[in-house]
């Protein structure tokens, strides 16, 4: 596991399935509690849910890790740069 950092325009891997794959498109904040947001969208279609879609996850949340089989991973992986996709 490598500790993963924000870069906009890279492309990550979400923990549960190599398929799924996004690109970060920028950060925000949110209106209320000021918590930084990182905006990013699928590269993929899932059921409802078509390519290109845009998702919104806690900074926090998206660059930490989580635990399978007793075993620390990042959530998103960083995989490269969009520019090379």
């Amino acid at each position: 596991m490598i500790k993963n950092k924000l870069e906009i325009g890279g492309l990550y891997r979400h923990y549960k399935n190599s398929e799924m794959i996004y690109e970060v498109i920028g950060e925000a904040i949110h209106s209320e509690t000021l918590e930084k947001l990182v905006l990013y969208k699928s590269l993929y279609t899932c059921g409802e849910y078509k390519k290109g879609t845009i998702w919104a996850r806690p900074k926090e949340m998206f660059l930490g890790t989580v635990n399978i089989n007793g075993k620390e991973a990042n959530r998103f992986e960083y995989i490269g740069d969009s520019s090379n996709a």
